[in-house]
């Protein structure tokens, strides 16, 4: 295994980390702005408040990409088996 090799196996596992962390922060960020711009337009200052919703749609995002995370793991582990297996 050269060093480009090395570099290709760096660059595709911080593509995927990209693709599991990207669609539950960007429901979390969605929920956050909401609820932020629901209490800019009520008035309503209290911070606790954005947290339950948060968590709930957060924990919800993380059970419905469940699947599409761990066929996106399973495939860049054997992609990585078949690389060892390969030397």
């Amino acid at each position: 295994m050269n060093g480009a090799e090395v570099l290709d196996i760096g660059r595709d596992a911080i593509w995927l980390t990209i693709q599991l962390c990207a669609p539950v922060l960007v429901v979390g960020l969605v929920v956050g702005v909401t609820i932020g711009l629901f209490q800019a337009l009520t008035q309503i200052q209290e911070q606790t408040l954005i947290y339950a919703p948060k968590i709930i749609a957060i924990f919800v995002s993380l059970l419905l990409f469940l699947p599409l995370m761990g066929a996106l793991l399973g495939g860049f582990m054997r992609e990585i088996a078949a690389r060892i297996a390969g030397m």
